[in-house]
């Protein structure tokens, strides 16, 4: 349970005033680590379209509009950034299937208990991971994603964190999430001149070691690879 020091630089990605800035200066959508059109396979596969959906961490990225074009029908967004919820809030608000919210994932008591079937993480727990306090931090957003979580809601975190240093944060009994593996090569990835091109589907689960850790024999072929955790909420329990 630490602060992923290799991965990160200078700048406290848990402060609001850093993003403030940020999006003050680039006011054009991005998307971090992979679009919609690459997630969407894993999103319709464990979060139905007639699902209550919390994107965390939500900035100006245009997943939820394409989750709107897409059939889903409501998505709730929330950054710790006001400027960047209020630049949203003007540009969707002719979409009444998204609503923008100004919140910190560390304390989300606003919505009550087990309101939504599904929660949505691209970069924003890797993002407290790299903040001065990442310890308490990422516990405290991944005690609120699962205290919002319906049973048998899902948890999609999309990260850099490879099993070796997410793991250990996302399987607590507190939790009891089922979690499922996906890797998927950074967008534009191509193999080097000479690879031998392989027969791994990245829509097929990578199985995990009773510790948690990717199996000796699993050959990454992108270093820079993204990592889908889906952490199942197991029906029944708190």
């Amino acid at each position: 349970m630490y602060r992923d020091v290799s991965s990160c630089n200078t700048y406290n990605y848990g402060d609001a005033a850093y993003w403030d800035a940020r999006y003050v200066q680039e006011t054009g959508p991005f998307d971090w680590y992979q679009r919609y059109s690459a997630l969407r396979p894993f999103v319709h596969k464990y979060i139905p379209t007639s699902s209550r959906v919390l994107m965390v961490g939500c900035g100006n990225a245009v997943m939820s509009e394409d989750m709107v074009k897409d059939g889903y029908v409501d998505i709730t967004n929330i950054d710790i950034s006001s400027v960047a919820i209020d630049m949203m809030r003007k540009k969707y608000e002719y979409l009444p299937q998204l609503k923008y919210m100004q919140m910190d994932v560390r304390d989300m008591s606003f919505f009550p208990d087990e309101s939504f079937d599904g929660v949505i993480d691209k970069g924003t727990l890797d993002s407290l991971m790299c903040g001065t306090s990442a310890p308490i931090s990422s516990t405290q957003m991944l005690g609120e994603v699962s205290r919002l979580l319906k049973p048998g809601g899902v948890y999609m975190l999309i990260t850099y964190g490879d099993p070796s240093v997410r793991i250990p944060h996302l399987n607590r009994m507190l939790y009891n999430w089922e979690i499922t593996l996906y890797i998927m090569p950074r967008p534009g990835f191509q193999k080097p001149a000479g690879c031998s091109s392989s027969s791994k589907s990245y829509l097929e689960p990578v199985p995990l070691t009773e510790q948690g850790l990717l199996p000796a024999s699993f050959v990454l072929e992108d270093k820079d690879s993204h990592y889908i955790y889906v952490c199942k909420k197991i029906d029944g329990m708190n």
